[in-house]
Protein backbone atom coordinates (compact mmCIF):
# COMPACT_ATOMS: atom_id res chain seq x y z
CA UNK A 1 0.00 0.00 0.00
CA UNK A 2 1.18 3.65 -1.13
CA UNK A 3 2.30 6.06 2.08
CA UNK A 4 1.13 9.47 1.66
CA UNK A 5 2.56 10.74 3.90
CA UNK A 6 5.45 13.04 3.29
CA UNK A 7 8.96 11.84 4.88
CA UNK A 8 12.62 12.38 5.15
CA UNK A 9 13.14 11.58 1.41
CA UNK A 10 11.49 14.73 0.64
CA UNK A 11 14.61 16.42 1.88
CA UNK A 12 16.65 15.29 -0.97
CA UNK A 13 16.43 15.68 -4.09
CA UNK A 14 17.41 11.89 -5.19
CA UNK A 15 16.84 8.84 -3.59
CA UNK A 16 18.75 5.38 -4.31
CA UNK A 17 16.51 2.17 -3.39
CA UNK A 18 18.45 -0.92 -2.40
CA UNK A 19 16.50 -4.08 -2.08
CA UNK A 20 17.92 -6.52 0.12
CA UNK A 21 17.24 -10.18 0.45
CA UNK A 22 19.90 -11.93 2.68
CA UNK A 23 22.84 -9.92 1.81
CA UNK A 24 24.70 -9.95 5.01
CA UNK A 25 28.16 -10.50 3.65
CA UNK A 26 27.35 -7.15 1.29
CA UNK A 27 25.89 -5.05 4.03
CA UNK A 28 28.94 -2.94 4.86
CA UNK A 29 30.38 -3.22 1.65
CA UNK A 30 27.31 -1.40 0.76
CA UNK A 31 27.72 1.15 3.26
CA UNK A 32 31.50 2.01 2.27
CA UNK A 33 30.65 2.15 -1.06
CA UNK A 34 27.11 4.02 -1.13
CA UNK A 35 29.14 6.64 1.88
CA UNK A 36 31.97 7.38 -0.64
CA UNK A 37 29.15 8.47 -3.28
CA UNK A 38 26.91 10.24 -1.64
CA UNK A 39 29.19 13.48 -1.02
CA UNK A 40 30.34 13.36 -4.52
CA UNK A 41 26.73 12.83 -5.68
CA UNK A 42 25.39 15.83 -8.18
CA UNK A 43 22.82 16.37 -6.06
CA UNK A 44 21.91 16.19 -2.51
CA UNK A 45 20.99 12.11 -2.31
CA UNK A 46 20.46 9.47 0.76
CA UNK A 47 20.14 5.84 0.71
CA UNK A 48 17.06 3.74 1.21
CA UNK A 49 17.48 -0.34 2.46
CA UNK A 50 14.35 -2.07 1.86
CA UNK A 51 14.93 -5.11 3.62
CA UNK A 52 13.12 -7.75 2.10
CA UNK A 53 11.92 -10.61 4.53
CA UNK A 54 15.78 -11.24 5.26
CA UNK A 55 16.33 -14.20 7.24
CA UNK A 56 20.12 -13.90 7.24
CA UNK A 57 21.83 -10.39 9.84
CA UNK A 58 20.72 -8.59 7.00
CA UNK A 59 18.41 -6.24 9.07
CA UNK A 60 20.35 -5.89 11.83
CA UNK A 61 22.86 -4.70 9.90
CA UNK A 62 20.86 -2.08 7.88
CA UNK A 63 20.01 -0.96 11.48
CA UNK A 64 23.55 -0.58 12.52
CA UNK A 65 24.34 0.99 8.93
CA UNK A 66 21.53 3.36 9.42
CA UNK A 67 21.76 4.70 12.91
CA UNK A 68 25.50 5.86 12.28
CA UNK A 69 24.43 7.42 9.02
CA UNK A 70 22.45 10.47 8.33
CA UNK A 71 21.68 9.81 4.88
CA UNK A 72 20.62 6.28 5.08
CA UNK A 73 17.27 4.90 6.09
CA UNK A 74 14.79 2.33 5.94
CA UNK A 75 11.97 -0.06 5.77
CA UNK A 76 10.95 -3.68 6.24
CA UNK A 77 8.72 -5.32 4.28
CA UNK A 78 6.62 -7.81 6.74
CA UNK A 79 7.64 -10.74 4.88
CA UNK A 80 9.70 -11.53 1.50
CA UNK A 81 7.99 -10.84 -1.41
CA UNK A 82 10.05 -10.43 -4.30
CA UNK A 83 12.22 -7.82 -5.80
CA UNK A 84 9.57 -6.41 -7.59
CA UNK A 85 7.38 -5.68 -4.72
CA UNK A 86 10.29 -4.58 -2.67
CA UNK A 87 11.13 -1.77 -5.37
CA UNK A 88 7.58 -0.81 -5.07
CA UNK A 89 7.43 -0.32 -1.43
CA UNK A 90 10.68 1.65 -2.16
CA UNK A 91 9.22 4.14 -4.38
CA UNK A 92 5.58 4.54 -2.92
CA UNK A 93 7.71 5.95 0.64
CA UNK A 94 10.12 8.15 -1.49
CA UNK A 95 9.10 11.69 -2.55
CA UNK A 96 12.68 13.12 -3.37
CA UNK A 97 12.37 14.23 -6.95
CA UNK A 98 13.96 11.19 -8.55
CA UNK A 99 13.98 7.77 -7.25
CA UNK A 100 17.29 4.90 -8.11
CA UNK A 101 18.01 1.66 -8.06
CA UNK A 102 20.74 -1.01 -7.70
CA UNK A 103 21.40 -4.39 -6.48
CA UNK A 104 22.68 -5.30 -3.20
CA UNK A 105 25.67 -7.56 -5.11
CA UNK A 106 27.36 -4.22 -5.74
CA UNK A 107 28.15 -5.65 -9.60
CA UNK A 108 27.29 -2.30 -10.25
CA UNK A 109 28.52 0.91 -8.44
CA UNK A 110 26.93 3.95 -7.19
CA UNK A 111 29.65 6.03 -8.61
CA UNK A 112 28.09 5.92 -11.91
CA UNK A 113 24.58 7.44 -11.18
CA UNK A 114 26.91 10.80 -11.70
CA UNK A 115 26.52 9.78 -15.16
CA UNK A 116 22.96 9.05 -15.43
CA UNK A 117 22.03 11.96 -13.30
CA UNK A 118 23.82 14.41 -15.84
CA UNK A 119 20.61 13.52 -18.01
CA UNK A 120 17.71 13.00 -15.78
CA UNK A 121 16.32 16.34 -16.46
CA UNK A 122 15.61 16.01 -20.36
CA UNK A 123 14.63 11.96 -19.68
CA UNK A 124 12.17 10.47 -17.64
CA UNK A 125 14.52 7.15 -17.31
CA UNK A 126 17.79 7.18 -17.39
CA UNK A 127 19.26 3.58 -17.11
CA UNK A 128 22.49 1.74 -17.51
CA UNK A 129 24.16 -0.75 -19.99
CA UNK A 130 26.74 -3.09 -18.23
CA UNK A 131 29.76 -2.67 -20.15
CA UNK A 132 32.01 -5.88 -20.24
CA UNK A 133 29.47 -7.78 -18.08
CA UNK A 134 31.87 -10.20 -15.64
CA UNK A 135 29.22 -12.66 -15.61
CA UNK A 136 29.82 -16.18 -16.54
CA UNK A 137 28.62 -16.93 -20.72
CA UNK A 138 25.93 -18.65 -19.44
CA UNK A 139 24.09 -15.94 -17.68
CA UNK A 140 25.47 -13.20 -20.79
CA UNK A 141 23.01 -16.08 -22.99
CA UNK A 142 20.37 -16.11 -21.15
CA UNK A 143 19.97 -12.17 -20.40
CA UNK A 144 20.67 -12.01 -24.16
CA UNK A 145 18.00 -14.21 -25.14
CA UNK A 146 15.53 -12.54 -22.50
CA UNK A 147 16.55 -9.17 -23.53
CA UNK A 148 15.97 -10.27 -27.42
CA UNK A 149 12.50 -11.71 -26.96
CA UNK A 150 11.54 -8.59 -24.39
CA UNK A 151 12.49 -6.10 -27.26
CA UNK A 152 9.99 -7.98 -29.63
CA UNK A 153 7.27 -8.08 -27.55
CA UNK A 154 7.59 -4.76 -25.79
CA UNK A 155 9.34 -3.14 -28.81
CA UNK A 156 10.86 -0.98 -26.36
CA UNK A 157 14.13 -0.35 -28.10
CA UNK A 158 16.36 -1.09 -24.53
CA UNK A 159 19.38 -2.66 -24.46
CA UNK A 160 19.94 -4.19 -21.53
CA UNK A 161 16.88 -3.93 -19.15
CA UNK A 162 18.49 -6.21 -16.74
CA UNK A 163 21.06 -3.70 -15.55
CA UNK A 164 20.01 -2.43 -11.69
CA UNK A 165 21.40 1.48 -12.26
CA UNK A 166 18.05 3.19 -13.35
CA UNK A 167 17.32 6.84 -12.01
CA UNK A 168 13.46 7.97 -12.82
CA UNK A 169 10.96 11.02 -12.29
CA UNK A 170 9.37 9.89 -8.96
CA UNK A 171 6.01 10.88 -9.86
CA UNK A 172 6.49 8.67 -13.28
CA UNK A 173 7.79 5.67 -11.24
CA UNK A 174 4.84 5.81 -9.04
CA UNK A 175 2.59 5.75 -11.39
CA UNK A 176 4.36 2.30 -12.93
CA UNK A 177 1.48 -0.65 -11.98
CA UNK A 178 4.09 -3.15 -10.77
CA UNK A 179 2.96 -6.40 -10.21
CA UNK A 180 5.25 -9.53 -10.02
CA UNK A 181 8.00 -9.51 -12.73
CA UNK A 182 7.60 -5.81 -13.79
CA UNK A 183 10.19 -4.44 -13.05
CA UNK A 184 11.76 -5.98 -15.74
CA UNK A 185 9.44 -3.93 -18.01
CA UNK A 186 10.58 -0.56 -16.27
CA UNK A 187 11.65 0.96 -19.95
CA UNK A 188 8.53 -0.35 -21.50
CA UNK A 189 5.94 1.20 -18.66
CA UNK A 190 7.83 4.56 -18.48
CA UNK A 191 6.78 4.64 -22.55
CA UNK A 192 3.52 3.65 -21.94
CA UNK A 193 3.49 7.16 -20.23
CA UNK A 194 5.07 9.15 -23.24
CA UNK A 195 8.12 9.54 -20.61
CA UNK A 196 11.68 9.71 -22.67
CA UNK A 197 14.42 7.27 -22.08
CA UNK A 198 18.50 7.06 -22.47
CA UNK A 199 20.61 4.17 -21.91
CA UNK A 200 24.15 5.05 -20.35
CA UNK A 201 27.06 2.77 -20.53
CA UNK A 202 28.14 1.54 -16.63
CA UNK A 203 30.87 -0.51 -15.09
CA UNK A 204 30.17 -4.26 -14.13
CA UNK A 205 31.52 -6.07 -11.41
CA UNK A 206 31.82 -9.65 -10.30
CA UNK A 207 30.14 -10.75 -7.26
CA UNK A 208 32.51 -11.30 -4.58
CA UNK A 209 30.34 -12.43 -1.54
CA UNK A 210 26.79 -13.55 -0.97
CA UNK A 211 24.86 -15.30 -3.30
CA UNK A 212 23.13 -14.76 -6.78
CA UNK A 213 19.19 -14.92 -6.11
CA UNK A 214 18.64 -15.87 -10.05
CA UNK A 215 18.32 -19.41 -11.64
CA UNK A 216 17.47 -20.44 -14.75
CA UNK A 217 13.59 -20.26 -14.05
CA UNK A 218 13.57 -16.53 -13.07
CA UNK A 219 16.27 -15.28 -15.48
CA UNK A 220 14.88 -16.68 -18.47
CA UNK A 221 11.53 -18.74 -17.87
CA UNK A 222 9.70 -16.20 -15.93
CA UNK A 223 10.63 -12.96 -18.11
CA UNK A 224 8.92 -14.91 -21.56
CA UNK A 225 5.86 -15.37 -19.47
CA UNK A 226 6.02 -11.81 -17.94
CA UNK A 227 6.53 -10.48 -21.51
CA UNK A 228 3.02 -11.96 -22.00
CA UNK A 229 1.00 -10.46 -19.47
CA UNK A 230 2.92 -7.01 -20.39
CA UNK A 231 1.30 -7.17 -23.46
CA UNK A 232 -2.29 -8.01 -22.20
CA UNK A 233 -1.58 -4.75 -20.03
CA UNK A 234 -0.42 -2.64 -23.06
CA UNK A 235 -3.50 -2.92 -24.40
CA UNK A 236 -5.77 -2.09 -21.34
CA UNK A 237 -3.28 0.49 -19.95
CA UNK A 238 -5.07 3.78 -19.30
CA UNK A 239 -2.77 7.07 -19.77
CA UNK A 240 -4.53 10.73 -19.43
CA UNK A 241 -4.00 14.08 -18.77
CA UNK A 242 -5.87 16.84 -16.88
CA UNK A 243 -6.63 20.11 -19.25
CA UNK A 244 -7.58 22.30 -16.13
CA UNK A 245 -9.48 22.16 -12.67
CA UNK A 246 -11.48 24.23 -10.09
CA UNK A 247 -10.37 21.61 -7.37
Amino acid sequence: MSSATMNKTSEYKFTIVVPVYNEEDNMYRLEETIGKFLPQSKVKTCALFVNDGSNDSSKSKIEEICARNPDFYYIDLQENSGLSAAMKAGIDVTFSDYVGYMDADLQTTPEDFNLLLEHIGNHELVMGIRANRKDTPFKRMQSKIANGFRRIITGDGVTDTGCPLKIMHTEYAKRVPFFTGMHRFLPALILLQNGRIKEIPVRHFPRVAGISKYNLWNRLVSPFMDCFAYRWMKKRYINYGIRESNL
